[in-house]
């Protein structure tokens, strides 16, 4: 079973590149985060078209979330349940028989003074709360999406220049870690320990896929028992350098299942 997850940055203007994408790799699941259209806009005859059910939520110009998959999954649900907000629009969670794949746009934070950068700490910890009731560490679970952080400094081509960063910065690594310890395993880092492996690259910063000048901030986890079963987790570098792209590129995990 192959899963993968792509930060569009605007489904609609990375269309082509998605559904090519999809065409010439076949994954049989694919998260989506930072579709940036309202769900009456967002183009589900492309996907559809394609051979994939889609489930979908978003929003006008930022966030949203989207899962397309060969296969119906068997439930899908958005948002938080707790009291904070919902935010449908950056968690969706589908369930294919005993897999349970959660696709999460986490808040990139801005500032570290900023509001939205406490709002980041804290929404870890509320994914962490909604884990411990929502699911086990024995189940399949798979967490993966544009999550925002560098767990390591391996994961920066400039670390050392990075310390007060909203995605780097040590509290948000704190609280990743936090989440991570319930019960996850970095799957990519399972088969590629070696450096410059990046799925993120500025567009601020001149060829930096070429210069591997970026971050890994999308990532695979598993729990231990689906971790067990990974074959394989590879960044296809390619979309990236194609004409207009996102910032992000295609991160693909394998699983024998």
């Amino acid at each position: 079973m192959k899963i993968s997850t792509f930060n569009a940055n605007s489904v609609r203007s990375r269309l082509g590149i998605v559904t090519e994408w999809l065409n010439a790799n076949r994954p049989d699941v694919l998260c989506i985060q930072e579709t940036k259209v309202q769900d009456a806009d967002f183009p589900r005859s492309a996907f559809t078209d394609a051979g994939y059910h889609i489930a979908f939520r978003g929003e006008k110009s930022y966030n949203g979330v989207a899962i397309a998959s060969l296969a119906a999954p068997d439930a899908v649900r958005f948002g938080f349940d707790d009291e904070g907000p919902a935010d449908e629009t950056r968690l969706a969670v589908a369930r294919f028989g005993r897999l349970h794949v959660v696709n999460t746009y986490v808040p990139q934070g801005r500032e570290i003074d900023h509001p939205m950068y406490t709002y980041k700490l804290e929404w870890f910890r509320r994914l962490r709360r909604w884990l411990e009731h929502h699911a086990s560490p024995a189940d399949a679970v798979l967490w993966t999406g544009d999550l925002n952080v560098a767990p390591e400094a391996i994961d920066i081509h400039n670390a050392e220049k990075q310390a007060n960063h909203v995605c780097y910065h040590v509290d948000v690594r704190q609280a990743f870690a936090e989440t991570i310890d319930w019960g996850f395993v970095d799957v990519f880092r399972k088969y590629h320990p070696e450096p410059e492996q990046f799925t993120f690259f500025d567009y601020r910063t001149p060829n930096a896929a070429k210069r591997k000048m970026g971050w890994r901030i999308d990532h695979m986890l598993a729990t231990a028992p689906l971790a067990a079963k990974a074959v394989a987790c590879d960044i296809d570098l390619a979309p990236r350098l194609l004409p207009k792209p996102s910032d992000h590129t295609f991160l693909t995990a394998e699983f024998d299942l």
